[in-house]
């Protein structure tokens, strides 16, 4: 890796505080970024070695008498002394003209690549989404920023470039009653396994069926992101506040969050939530008995289970993909058309208290939203709520014309 580029990751990863998924597809990025600089100054350096070549090679033939006005054959590509590799490319030769072809070949290829892809088996011979073109865009932006900051380059050569227009797409939500149905949805095999642990109809353990429930009531009862979920903590501590992680206050009903760019953010816990988190904290006691006191030999990993809101089955901290997982199996046992993605449940929160308040100021502060343009959004799905329930009962709605 260039080691420019190493720097600036570390940049983004320590002083900005980017979340990992973020850092991953910088990274990704990044690294097309260097191999296409490469690429472009090494095809330069070669075509200025090949006309240098093709200068000696007719001043020769001149010197012998040769006819250097009919066509001679390709010299073909003369090796580079000295061509560039990735740890010694020179980022101020990127004019904003390669940063646009590049993009514009990103979004749509070329005839050739989309063969080449078509002979791999590709799928999508179309080039990438305009999402996609964005997001590579937004990376280069930050670090030529960077180098600019760094007096390393003169200017940015992706400031003035812009991304191809996307489609503007409404989240997905659940309507109020599906997302009530999936909150109340209780395993009645679970049940039946608490009551009587010796019946054959058990199912599904007890406990992740109490720690399930109190998943689904935060993700929907307070709007986090799944991230931020399986960061929490079951109460404060230094050391969760300094790595990044919330927190859940019971005394006060209430929890602590750190979202992006670690910022942190304090948000109502409701009563459904709450019962719902006291009986799995109750479940939990059970299974991670408490550190007796004067203990003090715990290993980092026995201190992140003591501390994990969340757990697996193997008595670690439950990740992000797990919780996808669970969620999804959850929703079709509770009967719901569609599976359920924890950001569904986050937007279904946001537009149902849309609906309910008008408030979008608030909204913004409960979601965690830097900009209020990232809330608007959910003024669409409130509109499309409105429209939904205009052409089902007003009589003026389905007059034929």
């Amino acid at each position: 890796m260039n080691p420019l580029v190493q720097r600036y990751l570390d940049h983004a990863r320590f002083e900005k505080r980017l979340a990992e998924r973020t850092l991953t597809l910088y990274q990704q990025s990044l690294a097309q970024l260097t191999e296409l600089a490469l690429g472009m100054m090494q095809v330069k350096g070669a075509g200025q070695s090949l006309a240098q070549a093709q200068v000696k090679a007719q001043a020769q033939a001149q010197e012998n008498g040769l006819n250097t006005t009919s066509s001679s054959p390709s010299l073909g590509p003369v090796p580079v002394p000295g061509s560039p590799s990735a740890t010694h490319l020179d980022w101020s030769q990127i004019q904003p003209a390669h940063i646009r072809r590049w993009a514009s070949q990103w979004h749509s290829p070329s005839d050739a690549v989309k063969r080449h892809k078509s002979q791999n088996g590709a799928k999508n011979q179309n080039g990438h989404s305009s999402r996609s073109v964005a997001l590579m865009l937004s990376a280069w932006r930050g670090f030529f920023n960077w180098l600019c900051r760094e007096r390393l380059i003169a200017s940015n050569p992706v400031q003035a470039v812009r991304a191809p227009k996307s489609a503007k797409l409404l989240p997905k939500a659940l309507r109020v009653d599906d997302a009530v149905q999936l909150a109340e949805f209780k395993n009645q095999k679970a049940v039946m396994a608490a009551a009587n642990p010796s019946s054959s109809a058990a199912g599904t353990s007890p406990w992740l069926e109490a720690r399930d429930v109190a998943i689904v009531e935060l993700l929907y009862g307070c709007g986090i992101r799944v991230g931020e979920l399986v960061g929490l903590d079951c109460a404060f501590s230094a050391a969760a506040k300094d790595q990044g992680r919330g927190w859940v206050d019971l005394t006060n009903a209430e929890i602590h969050v750190f979202g992006k760019g670690r910022k942190r953010r304090q948000l109502p816990l409701g009563r459904q939530a709450a019962l719902a988190l006291q009986a799995w904290l109750k479940v939990r006691r059970d299974l991670i008995p408490p550190v007796a006191e004067g203990v003090e030999d715990l290993n980092g990993a026995e201190i992140e289970v003591q501390n994990a809101l969340f757990i697996g089955q193997r008595g670690t901290r439950l990740t992000p993909q797990a919780v996808w997982q669970r969620l999804r199996q959850r929703s079709l046992q509770a009967g719901l058309a569609a599976p359920v993605h924890p950001h569904m449940l986050r937007h279904s929160f946001a537009s149902h208290v849309l609906q309910s308040s008008g408030d979008l100021r608030a909204v913004q502060e409960l979601m965690g939203h830097a900009s209020i343009s990232s809330t608007q959004v959910y003024t669409g799905l409130d509109f499309q709520h409105l429209a939904k329930v205009y052409d089902a009962a007003h009589p003026r709605a389905h007059k034929k014309p």
